[in-house]
């Protein structure tokens, strides 16, 4: 099993996608520190991904091209705190985007591990602009990636 759920708090502004894996913490970690592994995992089915920087620590920054349906994006992360292999925030910058900041925890439970992404939109018309689009669909299918890449 994969996403378990997804749930979307208006008053609070978040998106908070729960998913579980199989597989032991510090595997499921790699699915982030891993820039090759990243590039197939962080970005919904159908987006060919390029990470070009990947300084995964506290000031450090993570940049990307990618090719969508929709033509060509870049972003970049501004990682924030990082306590391998239990969490990472980072806050997100793509142009024609509004930014906006996640946190992801990876903990233990019997049999594997249980992953809950929260993302925090700026304002409620943030939110609405990026579900309006598919954020939430489109980030819940990339994080069903993991399975195969954990496989």
């Amino acid at each position: 099993m994969t996403v378990v759920s997804v749930e979307k708090d208006p008053v609070a502004r978040t998106l908070t996608i729960t998913a579980e894996f199989g597989a032991p913490a510090e595997r499921v970690w790699r699915l982030w520190a891993d820039p090759r592994t990243l590039e197939r995992w962080w970005f919904p089915p159908g987006v060919t991904a390029t990470v070009h920087e990947h300084d995964l620590t506290p000031g450090g920054r993570v940049t990307y091209d990618c090719e969508t349906p929709d033509g060509p994006r870049s972003g970049s992360w501004d990682v924030r705190h990082v306590d391998e292999p239990r969490r990472v925030e980072f806050g997100l910058d793509s142009p024609g985007v509004p930014p906006t900041s996640a946190r992801i925890t990876v903990a233990d439970r019997p049999g594997g591990t249980r992953v809950t992404i929260v993302v925090w939109f700026a304002a409620d018309a943030d939110m609405e602009l990026l579900l309006s689009i598919g954020f939430d669909r489109g980030l819940s299918a990339a994080v069903a990636q993991g399975d195969a890449l954990l496989a």
